[in-house]
């Protein structure tokens, strides 16, 4: 009887670990993907701020933009590019991508019409608009992830054997509502000028 139970608990003990080699393999998977997806995102992130970038010198040589408007796009280019290269959370990158987009946004480069006979400004509007997709499809993906991710985490009995194997939640990239961030600011509110000096 006793030779039973001994083979009863050596097949309890093969079996929980198996289980937690499996949950270990399947979370080092998921984590993979989720810090691929972010890879995805920072890469498209920096290639909007340098598209940007582009289009403010584009549009300083064709149109007389005052100074501050210049500023407040370089500066808020250059928040998002250092939040990414320090390696910051989803949650502050997103608030410096709303900070450059409600920028951008602010801006009304349609008001000159000298601009749509640059050939870059076109190339570069047509650029921005395609790594936006590309944003989004990235953000999707990433969210897809960390959300199959945390589900995994959090149902039983992964919970009990998830944190101990040193798994953490991620957070989802969350950006303000796409619509609002592309009215910009209220022109009555801003502090950014178009006006010719």
């Amino acid at each position: 009887m006793n030779l039973l139970w001994l083979w009863i608990l050596l097949g309890v003990v093969v079996l929980v670990i198996v289980f937690i080699i499996g949950l270990y393999n399947s979370l080092v998977h998921l984590n993979m993907r989720v810090k691929e997806a972010w890879s995805d995102i920072t890469v498209q992130l920096k290639r909007r701020a340098d598209l940007f970038g582009n289009l403010v010198e584009t549009v300083k040589g064709s149109a007389k933009f005052e100074k501050g408007t210049i500023e407040h796009v370089t500066e808020a280019r250059a928040g998002l590019t250092e939040a990414i290269k320090k390696g910051a959370a989803p949650a502050e990158v997103a608030k410096a991508e709303n900070v450059l987009t409600k920028t951008i946004g602010g801006l009304n480069f349609e008001a000159y019409p000298q601009l749509q006979t640059v050939a870059n400004y076109g190339k570069l509007m047509d650029e921005v608009s395609d790594t936006e997709d590309k944003i989004q499809a990235a953000r999707r993906f990433y969210n897809g992830g960390v959300r199959d991710f945390n589900v995994k985490i959090k149902v039983f009995p992964n919970n009990l054997f998830a944190s101990i194997l040193g798994f953490k939640e991620y957070e989802l990239f969350e950006v303000e509502d796409r619509a609002d961030l592309e009215k910009g600011q209220d022109a009555s509110k801003s502090n950014v000028s178009f006006d010719e000096k």
